[in-house]
């Protein structure tokens, strides 16, 4: 096992059964598996902005293998590929020994699913390919970066330095061509450093010392030598040598410092090299976090308000695809020229590859949005040179505001980044526009912000699930859990929603469905981690009225059963009485679909209508849970029998009836003798994190 690992996994199938199998057979190998599922387009452009380490390919609804290869390489994202294919479908895909046509580092097509080891070796072997190239990316990087800051500092430091290759002058500053009395580079390249040597001494000293050095000693790397001028007058100098690179080729680095105070100016300019960007020349990310730190300490002291812009240009993958390299250097560079002389007064950085921030240090909202959309204009107006080519780009501009009493700065700029989402989301991912963010629209009132942050919950796991107890008396056990969605929100009072405060919401924006599978995927997980102690175990699930209707639910429930272990009754799906209601006909081919799986179903706020014993006998449910009101003043004696007759009516049917709400003492004592099966209440336990088993 490979110590402290992490797999990324994306997998488009039709059979989640098959990619939870490959985790489970994956987890021996790493310490935690990160699935991705899904089996169509959208969800897959979506799923995309995320990294992933690799990508396996079997069945999807609408997508084939040549689809996923052309969206991955149109975003230019480095991402290993697996084709799965099975006997019937592989003839393109395998050759005529039936070994995989394609093998190399980023695609292996076609693997048979059934045989999970060659699978499960190809990942790993892809995983680690791409591990390696990200590695060498990232030394790639820090190897430029450290040469053209050298090189920066190099042709502005005061000291006298140069690049020989194999003893000829191939690079030098301007502070050694004066230290020398050369008048440009032209005068001194190609020739050999000796000769700028006096003695001959010196030259047979020199020449042995730069063969020993060239030898990979590095015990003597000074040289105390006479120098001379072009006037052939001299000088006493001090040389040192070291390993170097120039355009990314070996060279021997040559500085020749005359005073004590060279050192020092090279940290020095060391020091503002490593806050600038060796591309634009702008502050890169380490400067704008320390001016960005700065400037919030500002605003919490109430000095005045400040402001950020985070700017991601929008269409890179483009620009790469037709330009290549060139063409984003030459779009970066032209896109900070015109950032610098947009906001002279203000803190311009290149954030990262393809983005920029601006920090105003005294600013209002509309002062902000003023400078957002004067951005967003004027680099929508560039025709940007590119050889003998023409390009343009536009960004995406995300706003936030820096007030008094703001959150840290990192909070400050994941708002900006929510910004950015809320732009690609408005504009269907076209960019070109910039979004203000506004602590407000976090609030559960504005629906907008809430659809956001729904879709963003799913996307990456930030709903939290909550389980209580359900007591069954049958059985005197409690190892019965109905299971509870619940929102955070990432606002100053740690705000946590239920789900009947964002369901309209949900409906509204298409995602009742989605958060349902969530819900179900999740809550089985969890089930299934308690069943390896407590087989018993079982969970009580409410959907809602988008899955009642969803033709796949069967299917994706039985292979969550499977997931957990088969046993019937582990899983039971509930519906409200009244979505039943409304898809009467529906339901009843739905409950039926889904007690072929071995699941059971249930109707939760029963009792609300006058057909409650017709919706039931029509369906044909296991069990049903009582409105609110059956148990509201059951200590009424009048209540308490009109509860009892509603319960034995239920139970002649062959239905269990479960009573919530068990809020006191005074109802828990009446509730053993009405009938119900199960009993459940914050009397009893409230709903926790976890599902505890006492």
């Amino acid at each position: 096992m490979r110590p402290d690992t992490t797999l990324n996994l994306l997998v488009i199938d039709d059979d989640q059964l098959y990619a939870e199998r490959l985790v489970k057979l994956l987890s021996a190998y790493y310490d935690k598996v990160n699935l991705g599922f899904l089996d169509d387009k959208e969800e897959l452009l979506r799923t995309l902005r995320q990294q992933w380490d690799v990508l396996v390919f079997g069945k999807a609804y609408d997508l084939i293998f040549t689809d996923v290869v052309g969206i991955v390489q149109e975003r230019s994202i480095d991402l290993p590929m697996i084709c799965l294919m099975s006997n019937d479908t592989a003839d393109t895909g395998r050759n005529d020994d039936g070994l995989p046509a394609v093998i190399d580092s980023t695609m292996i097509k076609a693997l048979m699913p059934d045989k999970e080891g060659p699978v499960i070796m190809a990942i790993l072997l892809q995983h680690d390919n791409l591990r390696t190239r990200r590695q060498f990316k990232k030394l790639r990087d820090v190897l430029s970066e450290a040469e053209q800051r050298a090189n920066i500092l190099i042709k502005n430091s005061k000291s006298a330095v140069a690049y020989i290759d194999q003893g000829i002058h191939i690079f030098a500053n301007d502070s050694y061509l004066r230290l020398f009395g050369f008048k440009s580079i032209d005068d001194i390249m190609g020739m050999p450093v000796i000769d700028l040597i006096s003695s001959v001494d010196n030259v047979k000293a020199f020449k042995h010392f730069l063969r020993q050095f060239d030898k990979g000693n590095r015990k003597q790397v000074e040289f105390n030598f006479e120098s001379r001028r072009t006037d052939d007058s001299t000088f006493q100098a001090k040389l040192q040598l070291a390993t170097a690179t120039l355009n990314g080729d070996p060279v021997t680095q040559i500085i020749i410092q005359q005073n004590d105070n060279s050192a020092n100016e090279i940290a020095q300019r060391l020091a503002v090299a490593q806050r600038q960007d060796s591309l634009t020349g702008l502050s890169n990310r380490r400067g704008f976090e320390e001016r960005f730190e700065l400037l919030y300490q500002q605003a919490l002291q109430g000095q005045h308000n400040a402001g950020l812009l985070y700017i991601q240009l929008d269409n890179i993958g483009k620009i790469s695809s037709s330009l290549g390299l060139q063409g984003i250097d030459t779009t970066i560079e032209k896109v900070a020229r015109n950032l610098e002389d947009l906001v002279t007064t203000d803190c311009v950085s290149r954030f990262n590859d393809t983005s920029f921030t601006v920090l105003v240090e005294s600013t209002d909202l509309q002062q902000l949005t003023d400078l957002a959309e004067k951005i967003r204009v004027s680099i929508s107006e560039m025709l940007i040179e590119v050889g003998q080519r023409t390009t343009t780009t536009t960004a995406s501009i995300g706003a936030v505001i820096i007030e008094q009493n703001a959150p840290n700065t990192q909070v400050l700029l994941e708002r900006a980044l929510e910004a950015i989402n809320r732009v690609r989301i408005q504009t269907v991912n076209q960019g070109n526009a910039y979004h203000l963010y506004d602590p407000r629209e976090h609030a559960s009132s504005d629906d907008n912000a809430l659809a956001e942050t729904l879709i963003n919950a799913i996307e990456h796991d930030r709903f939290k699930l909550l389980f209580q107890p359900i007591y069954d008396i049958s059985n005197d056990s409690s190892d019965f859990f109905e299971v509870y969605l619940r929102l955070p929100l990432a606002d100053a009072d740690n705000t946590i929603l239920r789900f009947n405060q964002f369901a309209g919401v949900a409906k509204n924006n298409n995602l009742l469905e989605k958060i349902d599978r969530w819900v179900l995927i999740n809550a089985c997980k969890q089930v299934n981690e308690l069943r390896k102690t407590h087989p018993q175990a079982r969970i009580l699930v409410q959907l809602t009225s988008a899955s009642l209707v969803d033709k796949k639910l069967p299917n994706v429930a039985s292979q969550l059963i499977k997931a957990v272990g088969g046993a019937p009754g582990a899983l039971t799906l509930q519906f409200n009485e009244q979505d039943i209601s409304n898809h009467l006909t529906v339901a009843k081919s739905q409950f039926t679909a889904l007690s072929e799986t071995t699941c059971q179903l249930g109707i939760h706020n029963f009792g609300t209508s006058a057909k409650s014993f017709d919706i039931v006998e029509f369906v044909r449910p296991n069990m049903t849970r009582l409105a609110r009101n059956y148990v509201e003043g059951i200590d009424n004696s009048d209540n308490l029998e009109t509860i009892k007759s509603f319960i034995a009516k239920t139970n002649e049917l062959d239905i269990d009836v479960l009573m919530p709400f068990i809020e006191d003492a005074a109802t828990m004592s009446v509730a053993w003798s009405v009938g119900a099966r199960y009993l459940q209440g914050y009397y009893l336990e409230e709903p926790s994190d976890s599902m505890n088993v006492v």
